[in-house]
């Protein structure tokens, strides 16, 4: 891919990344959404360390997941509003890599920060360092596939009004795969075991997500646009 291909992706990851830091809710709201989801669980079931850890990957997890559902209703929408997805649409680049380059910056403002959360919240939940470890591994290999997959999801249902609900409907089963390896992996790590194999599952799921889902999307942004 040439250096002149890639200057509009770019030019997108730079005004996407632009905009949510003028708009600091969009960077603040899924951080907070998913610290108070995973802090709400020791003052539910109680500070017994044991079972926190027990429960702590699938707590995280589902946090992240919830938190990066809740934002995803915002990756086209404004766009789709103010008329720039129509430009997108109609420009003369790759509408595939235009929307890959809006989908990266999505990640970039609300998978990244859940990565760079996760430790605190893992020592919060009495997860040992060397597991720490295995869900910050699992969660920068899944956390983009949630965006990829939920991309699609969003551009389905970018012209339904009050789209929010039925996009959790349509992607929630989609992430099943994510959340079983993902939670999976960190669990085996915690008890000593393997944890090798859910990972590579998760990767070869991020290789074939980037693979298609950007295709997808503009499918879909097309529709929804037209």
């Amino acid at each position: 891919m040439t250096l002149i291909a890639t200057k509009p992706v770019w030019a997108i990851v730079r005004r996407d990344l632009l905009i949510a830091f003028r708009n600091r809710s969009q960077l603040l709201n899924p951080l907070l959404f998913n610290a108070i989801v995973v802090v709400l669980f020791p003052l539910g079931i109680g500070p017994e360390s044991s079972t926190l850890r027990v429960i702590a990957p699938g707590v995280i997890w589902v946090a992240a997941l919830l938190a990066t559902l809740l934002a995803l209703d915002q990756l086209f929408r404004s766009d789709h509003e103010d008329g720039t997805l129509e430009q997108l649409v109609l420009s003369r680049h790759p509408l595939i890599l235009l929307i890959g380059g809006k989908i990266f910056a999505h990640w970039l403002i609300t998978g990244l920060p859940l990565i760079l959360l996760a430790p605190l919240l893992g020592m919060f939940m009495g997860l040992p360092a060397d597991t720490i470890m295995v869900l910050m591994i699992s969660l920068a290999l899944g956390t983009p596939v949630l965006n990829l997959i939920g991309a699609i999801g969003a551009a389905l249902t970018l012209s339904v009004r009050n789209g929010g609900a039925l996009l959790s409907l349509v992607i929630l089963p989609l992430y099943i795969p994510v959340l079983i390896f993902a939670a999976g992996a960190v669990n085996l790590a915690d008890q000593g075991l393997p944890y090798a194999s859910p990972l590579y599952f998760l990767a070869a799921i991020l290789v074939l997500a980037i693979s298609l889902a950007p295709i997808a999307t503009a499918a879909a942004v097309k529709i929804s646009v037209n």
